[in-house]
């Protein structure tokens, strides 16, 4: 059987999980999101960024969590920034601009956005009333390349947003990811004072299924419910999501896992690294976009699955590989070993 490094999510939930959805099975609990649980998972979570009045709500997915604060936030005419390799642009089937609202799409080499890059936008939509209205400003952290924002760059693209009105939206899909590499310098609080929302991405690490999003800036709290009921994200039974993330955030089991998923890639990365393969982007979290001929990728596809990514020229091109909370060594050791073999 093929070891997968498609994604992070091919597995099932974290033991301690799972045994507390068996153990709770039986009790009966308030519904939508009222039990026990989901009370002490937001309190977890409220405590760990130490802003006891941001509104925190559980829901079922990413593009799910995507599309409903975009949606809620924004009025009709107003519209999203977003870097190029964005998830709401390349992997959401349209999801965002379903509802109503275009996505206005910025190039960049390393996924990430900077206010130099946001300047010329803002600046090429000034016909008022003619053009859509940039209100939002949408960023992934880990971005989809693998990249980290570094506390300076958040801290800078925060006031940016502040000083021309705009919000500002983390897509943390993998963000227990950025926050466990080596070159991260962010805290989850830090995090929660620079946007105005984010969300903590659960499915990517270790949860059955979940996002928790956060909202910090009070002005965007009032009525949020009322679209997560009408997107049909209030679940009946909400402790499904609570538990999950009550056991996530004890004993920051959400980062220990995150840390072993970064720790797997850069055991790969350091092996590549050291027989002279290229990279697409120099990441330190669990996604690795690694360079290789044509013919080592097809001798490591009769082993392991995972993405060809990028063509680059007529003979080689980049993969993508992503470890997860449940990578072990002997995938990572097999890995490795056919590195060495083919690359000596």
């Amino acid at each position: 059987m093929k070891f997968s490094f498609k994604n992070d999510y091919s597995e099932g939930c974290h033991p301690n999980i799972l045994q507390a959805l068996v153990q709770s099975n039986f009790e009966q609990q308030a519904g939508y999101g009222e039990d026990e649980y989901s009370l002490q998972a937001k309190k977890l979570i409220k405590e760990k960024i130490k802003k006891p009045d941001s509104e925190i709500y559980l829901v079922s997915g990413g593009t799910q969590a995507n599309l409903i604060v975009i949606s809620a936030i924004l009025r009709p005419y107003q519209c999203v920034i977003s870097a190029a390799p964005g998830h709401i642009l390349n992997n959401e089937t349209g999801a965002i601009e379903a509802t109503g609202h275009k996505v206005l799409s910025i190039d960049t080499q390393d996924g990430k956005l900077r206010p130099s890059d946001i300047i010329p936008v803002l600046e090429s939509h000034g016909n008022i009333p003619h053009q859509v209205m940039p209100k939002l400003v949408y960023i992934s952290n880990s971005t989809e390349l693998g990249t980290v924002y570094l506390a300076q760059e958040l801290e800078e693209l925060s006031e940016f947003c502040r000083q021309k009105g705009l919000y500002l939206f983390m897509d943390g899909a993998r963000l227990g990811h950025g926050l466990t590499c080596e070159i991260n310098d962010l805290t989850l609080e830090r995090v929660a004072e620079l946007t105005d929302i984010f969300y903590l991405g659960g499915t990517k690490n270790g949860a059955l299924i979940g996002e928790a999003i956060v909202i910090n800036n009070k002005e965007l709290q009032p009525d949020f419910a009322f679209n997560i009921k009408q997107k049909g994200a209030l679940l009946a039974k909400g402790r499904l999501l609570g538990i999950q993330f009550m056991e996530l955030m004890k004993d920051d089991l959400y980062f220990d896992l995150a840390k072993h998923a970064n720790v797997q890639a850069m055991k790969i990365k350091n092996a590549m690294t050291e027989r002279g393969v290229q990279f697409l982007s120099d990441t330190y979290t669990n996604q690795i976009f690694p360079i290789i001929s044509n013919e080592l990728i097809e001798i490591l596809l009769q082993h392991f699955e995972f993405f060809v990514w990028k063509k680059i020229d007529e003979k080689s091109s980049a993969i993508r590989l992503i470890t997860s909370w449940n990578t072990g060594d002997e995938a990572v050791e097999r890995f490795i070993e056919i590195i060495k073999k083919e690359l000596q």
